[in-house]
């Protein structure tokens, strides 16, 4: 199945870090988060990718033109470096057609912009190109195989240090809890689509906003609830806590330690 990656966006909350790179090229550890992404569902064996481009999407270009497979994978140097044999390789096996999709489109005008690239595909995964998981991710695709949703987004409580607050119509609190006690689900940015979507996906429209609405609307949008690993990467903050990650467990690295588990209930269509 191919692999819609969103990756034209700005990244304005990493300012001062990521002026020189469109967001999904910033680093964890020696590869960009777009490289873990994908990574991640060659893993499930979904290795055909198209990245919608946008900001700075030469970046994106370059890095793959010239990339150098000696960073993260054992060789045999001989023949003072005549001879360079790759005991394992990254993306030998893959496919990525990159489309360019506008500076300033929004992620309803990029899948838009792709729509051709996906005739004859009648599921295709999508994301945001900056976030990651563990996510079981063939467990989510035969819970939606399943269903008769057009659409399905992967729901998940991120983690904060904020509190919860509820107040009265005078301004008495009435609760505060912590925001992770809260069961507040927020959109996690893993997508899963039946060709249909562009049925529901106008010109200009943003996707989870009108199209998300009418699918809402028709019974057709699927939730999948994960308890487990999930970390976007907004702020510095954020890319702080993964490069931590990434020097012990790294849980997104299924390609490592096998797929996870599924945790907590799944399967929900949004309006029930």
């Amino acid at each position: 199945m191919k692999v819609v990656l969103f990756c034209g966006g700005e990244g304005m909350r990493l300012r001062g870090y990521a002026d020189d790179v469109p967001k999904p090229m910033v680093t964890i550890g020696t590869r960009p988060i777009l490289w873990h992404l994908m990574k991640y569902y060659a893993h499930f064996g979904h290795k055909d990718f198209i990245l919608c481009l946008g900001y700075k999407g030469n970046v994106i270009k370059d890095y793959f033109l010239h990339y150098d497979e000696s960073i993260s994978n054992d060789f045999i140097w001989s023949q003072g470096g005549k001879n360079v044999q790759f005991i394992n390789r990254d993306i030998d096996d893959w496919t990525i057609t990159f489309v360019e999709t506008g500076t300033s489109a929004n992620i309803g005008e990029r899948l838009k912009a792709v729509e051709r690239y996906l005739e004859g595909e009648e599921i295709f995964f999508a994301n945001y190109g900056d976030g990651l998981s563990d996510v079981a991710l063939p467990t989510m695709l035969e819970t939606f195989r399943k269903s008769h949703a057009v659409a399905s987004l992967l729901m998940v409580q991120p983690n904060s240090s904020f509190d919860l607050v509820q107040a009265d119509g005078g301004g008495t609190i009435a609760d505060i809890c912590a925001f992770s006690r809260a069961n507040l689900w927020i959109n996690g940015g893993f997508f899963i689509m039946r060709n249909d979507i562009f049925r529901y996906l106008m010109p200009g429209e943003e996707l989870i906003r009108e199209p998300f609405q009418r699918l809402i609307t028709d019974r057709a949008l699927l939730g999948y609830k994960y308890n487990g690993f999930w970390q976007c990467m907004d702020t510095f903050k954020d890319k702080q806590r993964l490069e931590e990650l990434n020097k012990s467990l790294a849980p997104w690295k299924v390609w490592n330690h096998g797929s996870a588990p599924d945790q907590g209930p799944k399967g929900m269509v949004a309006g029930q």
